[in-house]
Formats: C-alpha cells, structure tokens, sequence
C-alpha cells in the first residue's frame, strides 16, 4: 500500500497530502456502510426497554416516513440515537456531528437538541427540571424539534407498532451519505 513519506504532518508535501485526499475520498464513501452498521448494533445496546434501541429508531423514522416527512428528515429520525452505541452521555451531539456534513442546519439541530428536548418526558422523576428545553424558546428550529420529539421520538417505544423494516430505509441512508459535504463543515469552519 502507498503511503506518505512523512513522520510529522509538518513535513508532509504536496504529493504526500494529494495520496492522503486519495484514501480520504474513497474512505468517505463508506460512510453510508459504516452507519449502517452502527445502527444495527443498536440492536444489542441498552437494556430496560420492551424494544431495542434499533426498533426505536425504526419506529421514529416510520412515524417520520408516513407523517411525510422529507427524506434527510426520515434519515435523521432513523440515525438520531446512533451516538448511544458509543457514547450515551452524549449521544445527541454524536449523532448530530455524524450528519453535519450532509444535512441541513435545521436537521442537524433537531438532532443535536433532541436528547435535551426528550428530557421533558422523565427529568422530574428524577427530581431535574423538565423544561430545560425551555433555554431554546425562540429559537428558529425550536417548534421543529418538539414536533420532532413528541410526534415521533417520544412515542416509538412500542413493541406494537408495525415498523418499517431497515431494508426499506437503506438506499435512503445511501443517497443523504452520497450528497457532497459541506466544506466548511469537513474542513472544521
């Protein structure tokens, strides 16, 4: 395998970053596989559900995809917990970073926020203030993501609900990954 002459990124040249764009391209392009996998992984995460947390995530995007909901939405309804599988804490931040480079501001703020948005349904029976949300009011995208939570997220905890299955959401998940990033976004601006 090519790889660059460099030790330090100091010294790299202009060969040696033209091999890396080279390798980083073609990486990028699995992207849509390595989410894919990740999500279904969700199916062994967190216990103490009558679902996994795949099936959630398939009932959000469901509920999303039959409401009529534009595809980067429905996408981001199925990718929004997929930060769980390595970071819980934060999973909302996670997931929303995963998409940034190929969803819109407003879908990537519904997805950063939503975890915090989703603490109005439990946060006073832990004795936390449940309107933490609140902080938001005004914002923009602040309608869209309770709407986004209470319409889709909230209510996707049914072993009941007759699910769309992945295979249906797959090419979905390939076309918003096959969109060109957003260069401020990939170069970190």
């Amino acid at each position: 395998m090519e790889t660059v002459k460099f030790k330090e990124m100091k010294d790299g040249d202009k060969e040696d970053y033209e091999l890396l764009a080279k390798f980083e391209d073609k990486y990028i392009e699995g992207t849509a596989d390595r989410v894919i996998r990740i999500l279904k992984g969700l199916d062994s995460s967190l216990g103490g559900y009558q679902i996994s947390r795949l099936e959630h995530s398939l009932q959000t995007a469901s509920r999303a995809l039959r409401d009529k909901a534009d595809e980067e939405t429905i996408v981001a309804a199925l990718l929004h917990d997929i930060g769980d599988e390595i970071a819980p804490l934060n999973h909302s931040e996670i997931s929303a970073a995963v998409l940034k480079p190929f969803v819109s501001e407003k879908t990537h703020w519904i997805v950063q926020k939503h975890g915090l948005f989703q603490s109005y349904y439990y946060n006073h029976h832990y004795g936390q203030d449940r309107n933490l949300r609140n902080k938001f009011k005004g914002h923009p995208f602040y309608e869209d993501t309770l709407n986004f939570c209470s319409k889709w997220d909230q209510n996707s905890f049914d072993p009941n609900y007759e699910t769309i299955p992945l295979k249906d959401f797959i090419p979905m998940v390939y076309r918003i990954f096959k969109r060109e990033p957003h260069k401020h976004v990939y170069l970190g601006l």
